[in-house]
């Protein structure tokens, strides 16, 4: 099998996680600036298989677009446009950063090593990749 990998989008940074081979675990992956993040994937590509990729679909709480959902659609247009041949599914990302910063309290780090935005975005990717492989699970 290959890999799935999802992406929480920020202007700043990119979170990545990736499954295993298995499509078993999620694992944060490493965050990447937006200006990089296809020659990132180009070089990942050329030694793993990748069935598919995850965006966070941020929403309000009406359900209606919130403020970044024009930036994600646009970073979606660069992936389909330079990785044609794999799928884009979308995730609804409501609270995972929440998620993320709930998940970095409870880890027991130091305070400096929560204020880690990277580890923050990295964590929120793991979190949509984890929602997309429970909805898809047989």
């Amino acid at each position: 099998m290959a890999r799935i990998i999802a992406f929480d989008f920020g202007t700043k940074r990119i979170g990545i996680a990736v499954t295993d081979p298995l499509q078993i675990i999620a694992t944060g992956m490493d965050t990447v600036h937006p200006k990089d993040i296809v020659d990132y994937l180009k070089k990942y590509l050329l030694t793993e298989q990748v069935e598919s990729f995850v965006l966070g679909d941020p929403k309000q709480m009406d359900g209606s677009p919130s403020e970044s959902a024009q930036h994600v659609k646009g970073f979606a247009t660069i992936l389909k446009k330079n990785f044609p041949e794999i799928p884009l599914h979308w995730v609804d990302e409501r609270f995972t950063s929440k998620l993320a910063h709930q998940a970095i309290l409870q880890s027991g780090l130091k305070k400096q090593d929560r204020r880690n935005k990277e580890r923050v975005d990295t964590i929120a990717a793991t979190i949509i990749l984890q929602y997309f492989m429970e909805e898809h699970r047989l």
